[in-house]
């Protein structure tokens, strides 16, 4: 009877999963580098690397990441978020000139590269209002 709960369980798990794939497939199957760091990256127009990583960190716990370590002076952050499979992103803020800092994030899914341009468009597009609203003052 247990075995037959698990299997359905994973069946189920697996039909939620298949439909998170995107219609972009071509990404995963042939994209090149320079494309996967096109869509993994974002300038924002900001100098403070302290407030940038404590943004970072406040928008992983709000999409449901533990935070597993920080390093301010590396500006790494790295998230894992267990749901019945396990995402793991890590992030780094860099300067990028003088006036920008430079977010790169990599995720990976069960220990498998992420390389659909989707959840890096969520993560940065969820970063991008946790930026405004720092910049409001709104907590």
């Amino acid at each position: 009877m247990r075995r037959l709960k698990f299997g359905w369980t994973m069946f189920v798990a697996v039909l939620l999963l298949a439909g998170c794939v995107s219609r972009n497939s071509h990404v995963i199957s042939g994209g090149s580098a320079v494309e996967l760091r096109s869509f993994q990256t974002r300038a924002f127009d900001t100098t403070d690397k302290h407030q940038m990583i404590r943004t970072t960190i406040a928008v992983l716990q709000d999409l449901g990441f533990i935070i597993d370590k920080t390093d301010e002076d590396l500006g790494l952050v790295t998230g894992t978020k267990l749901s019945g499979y396990q995402i793991r992103m890590s992030i780094i803020v860099q300067p990028r000139g003088e006036k920008q800092m430079a977010v790169r994030a990599s995720a990976s899914y069960n220990n498998r590269a992420i390389e659909d341009p989707l959840p890096y468009q969520d993560f940065f597009s969820a970063l991008e209002k946790g930026i405004f609203l720092t910049a409001q003052k709104i907590d």
